[in-house]
């Protein structure tokens, strides 16, 4: 493997359950994550030991916190998905516009904001668009018989790729709201993590088989590589903002920084030599600031990393 640094900068130990949503802040250097116990917290990566506790999603059902499983700002709102399936409308500066909804009954696992369209996924294989100023639903689609677990969105392709637990990557064309092509069979089981490549010719993705495997776009969704990367579920997959390098985390404890180019593995942090997390790695996010790669897990921390 090709030698690349890693150095931990900081590990953070603020949340009381697994970390299961990392999303980009207000600003460069802030960063928000969601968990287990139901507390969306804010963090600053200048400083990034204390974090502000922003909103804490409770289920409307039972009254009692919920999971938070997705997690999205935007122009100072937060939208956070919880695991049965409700949706939180966050205003922090303005909570009297603060709402809850239950449009998937069953999990939010996803929540991308494309085009200024707002979409969202859950546990019963249904695709929903929003209106972000109603805060209603406008439209939605089934696309499978089971749950819809991630996607990943092409600004050059104008296209949505939506991973199911059903094995199935369905690609849809964003403007009509149409499925335009599927990859049977993409995976042997559920496929949790998606990514396009910054280039705009792949297409990553990432199971429940521990499989990473990569499409070529440009060949009808070829497929142009299988690796059996991990020991187990691949979680997650991002790539670095100057598309040098993707990230993949799994279930296995550990995340692997590959070549985004020739698709090689560069490295692995794990516990041992890295000081890495002790339960299976969830969440990841990359972004601009410092290219500091950060990590969250169900041992209910995070940790930043650089990648040299």
């Amino acid at each position: 493997m090709e030698k690349i640094d890693i150095k931990k900068i900081a590990h953070l130990t603020g949340h009381k359950g697994g970390v299961f949503s990392l999303a980009d802040g207000s600003q460069d250097h802030l960063f928000l994550s969601g968990a287990g116990d139901g507390w969306i917290v804010e963090w600053d990566l200048t400083n990034p030991e204390n974090g502000r506790l922003v909103a804490q999603a409770e289920d409307t059902q039972t009254s009692g916190r919920a999971s938070v499983f997705s997690l999205l700002e935007k122009n100072e709102m937060i939208l956070a998905g919880n695991m049965n399936g409700g949706m939180h409308w966050i205003f922090p500066k303005e909570t009297s516009r603060n709402k809850d909804i239950l449009p998937h009954k069953k999990g939010v696992f996803d929540i991308q904001i494309f085009n200024d369209q707002l979409f969202t996924i859950g546990g019963k294989g249904i695709l929903t668009k929003w209106s972000i100023e109603e805060q209603q639903a406008i439209e939605s689609i089934q696309l499978s018989q089971k749950s819809l677990r991630k996607m990943a969105f092409s600004k050059k392709r104008n296209e949505l790729a939506v991973g199911s637990s059903d094995g199935n990557i369905y690609l849809l064309d964003v403007e009509n709201f149409s499925i335009k092509n599927t990859i049977d069979a993409a995976h042997d089981n559920s496929v949790f993590a998606l990514s396009y490549s910054p280039d705009g010719k792949y297409l990553w993705s990432g199971g429940r088989d521990a499989l990473l495997r990569i499409w070529d776009l440009e060949k009808n969704y070829e497929q142009i590589f299988s690796e059996p990367a991990h020991w187990f579920t691949i979680n997650a997959i991002v790539f670095s903002p100057d598309g040098k390098f993707a990230a993949t985390a799994s279930r296995d404890k550990t995340i692997k920084i590959w070549d985004a180019n020739n698709f090689k593995l560069l490295k692995v942090i794990d516990t041992v030599r890295n000081g890495g997390h002790i339960n299976s790695v969830n969440t990841l996010l990359w972004p601009k600031y410092n290219n500091w790669l950060i990590s969250g897990s169900d041992d209910r921390s995070i940790i930043i990393w650089e990648i040299g």
